[in-house]
């Protein structure tokens, strides 16, 4: 296990990760962010592109799970629900207790398991820390809070180190 904040990669989007490439590296387990990874900030339903997303990491033999910093309370929760996976709100990243539990829920190892966020300092960090692979995607949009800017700034050293270390 590793502090290091460098990802395995560096991804556009989700969907330029695919399913059948992970499940033939041995992923059973995909963590997947919420905000600004799976959907926008305040987006409440899953759209149609990754509705048809998690269905292909199913159709390969991969779980989608969503692990969640989210404070928001329920959002989470409600956003798993309608996308029809499990979820982990509140999960503390980037310690690795809550990585851990969710592996443990899914019955996962952490050498089967990817971790995609669009966060350095709590999805990459998180996961290295457990054992994860981290997978990095660009973030959906960076709109609103000035905060994101700087922290994403910050993080620019590691995402282009992360772009010279694929996993896919």
């Amino acid at each position: 296990m590793s502090l290091s904040p460098i990802p395995r990669g560096v991804y556009s989007s989700i969907y330029s990760i695919s399913p059948k490439a992970l499940a033939d590296r041995g992923v059973r387990l995909v963590l997947a962010d919420l905000d600004n990874t799976l959907a926008p900030y305040k987006v409440t339903q899953p759209s149609p592109e990754l509705v048809a997303w998690k269905e292909a990491l199913s159709a390969n033999g991969i779980a989608l799970f969503l692990l969640s910093n989210s404070r928001k309370p329920g959002r989470a929760q409600s956003f798993a629900e309608k996308l029809g996976i499990p979820c982990q709100g509140h999960s503390g990243k980037p310690k690795k207790a809550g990585y851990l539990k969710a592996m443990e829920r899914m019955g996962a190892r952490p050498e089967e398991t990817v971790m995609v966020g669009d966060q350095i300092f709590t999805d990459t960090l998180g996961a290295n820390n457990a054992g994860v692979t981290p997978l990095l995607v660009q973030p959906i949009r960076l709109a609103g809070n000035p905060g994101r800017y700087i922290r994403y700034g910050l993080e620019t050293p590691f995402r282009l180190l992360g772009k010279r270390r694929p996993f896919l």
